[in-house]
């Protein structure tokens, strides 16, 4: 019983040990260089945030405009250049088409 509980003593702090060591390496590392895109998908991003907050503003925003905004937005943060752009101009699409929306005629029903 002796033997049994010091083999569980030294593999829990032999485990605890090889914890500590992770932290200590992993805050040794410096942060990771933030991801750059090119000059066009920034112009792409800059304009989709104008046009989503625009959007909101006069309740008219689409839940795919700001899907694609969002999607955009992450892809920004990997770097992925193509991806902004394309999401971007999704989502400045869906707010135009949600914006010509308010000037639609309101429909009723029975009368």
């Amino acid at each position: 019983m002796s033997k049994v509980l010091l083999a569980l003593t030294s593999a829990a702090l032999l485990g605890l040990s090889g914890c500590a060591d992770m932290q200590t390496k992993t805050a040794d590392k410096p942060a990771a260089a933030k991801a750059t895109i090119s000059a066009e998908a920034k112009a792409a991003l800059t304009a989709a945030q104008a046009d989503v907050k625009d959007a909101k503003a006069k309740n008219a925003l689409w839940t795919t405009a700001a899907n694609a905004l969002k999607a955009a937005e992450d892809a920004a943060e990997k770097g992925d250049s193509d991806t902004v752009i394309k999401q971007s101009k999704l989502a400045s699409d869906h707010v135009k088409k949600g914006l010509a929306q308010l000037d639609y005629p309101l429909l009723k029903v029975g009368d």
